[in-house]
């Protein structure tokens, strides 16, 4: 548990700084029990001081008197990507293909051209036009289409597949690269749609470190809550 002082507790919540401490707090005793070898803990300065601009150990020392930081605070700032990812791994990698699993609709990434009409009769002539290969479906786009995709020639995405509209989407599933689709109706508009590009989510390392990262940030929130919960019934308590 967290303790404050009132004081203390009052000037961290005015300025929006109380939560994001607790956080961290939170987080960094979580990844207190990781050790790093030396090796490890000089690639993360490295790394960390690079990010930083920081070119010299003259630079470093400037840098951290600056920040108002100890030698051992810079370590701790730059060491914590690393501890992170490491802790993550551990505590969290059995759970990592399920929650990939759950949401890998929302991971699967989609690219596709898309013109808007409101007028039926022009859509299937802009249909036909492009299937015939009188014009290219980024020229109609540019000059015909209603939505914002109107000025990047019809293209949408990258974007993940289940954000499109329902229809859309199972078009889109359903579909080959450079398929180009019938118009449909979706109020107000005709709409013809090409899929351009399909990229199914797959589960491997960089995937599962993502979960895993995923998974702890849903552990900390949840800490986060408890200790807020009892904050408030402390503060309830004494009032």
């Amino acid at each position: 548990m967290i303790e404050f002082t009132a004081p203390q507790q009052q000037l961290l919540t005015q300025h929006a700084l109380l939560l994001p401490l607790m956080k961290g707090v939170i987080l960094g005793n979580a990844v207190s029990s990781i050790n790093l070898s030396d090796e490890e803990r000089n690639e993360a300065l490295k790394m960390w001081s690079q990010r930083q601009a920081i070119k010299s150990d003259e630079e470093f020392i400037t840098f951290c008197q600056q920040q108002l930081l100890t030698i051992e605070a810079a370590r701790y700032q730059a060491e914590m990507p690393m501890r992170i990812e490491r802790y993550a791994l551990e505590e969290f990698s059995h759970r990592a293909e399920q929650r990939f699993l759950r949401r890998k609709a929302e991971l699967d990434q989609v690219v596709y051209s898309l013109i808007r009409s409101r007028d039926r009769g022009l859509a299937q002539e802009l249909y036909l036009r492009i299937s015939e290969g009188e014009a290219t479906f980024a020229e109609l786009a540019a000059e015909h289409s209603e939505g914002e995709e109107k000025s990047r020639n019809g293209i949408v995405g990258p974007a993940p597949l289940n954000k499109s509209h329902p229809r859309i989407t199972e078009l889109l599933r359903s579909g080959q690269p450079k398929q180009l689709f019938a118009p449909i109706y979706i109020e107000p508009w005709w709409l013809i749609v090409r899929l351009e590009d399909l990229k199914p989510a797959v589960f491997n390392d960089a995937m599962k470190l993502d979960m895993c990262r995923d998974l702890l940030q849903e552990w900390v929130n949840d800490q986060l809550r408890q200790q807020i919960n009892t904050i408030q019934q402390t503060s309830q308590a004494v009032g």
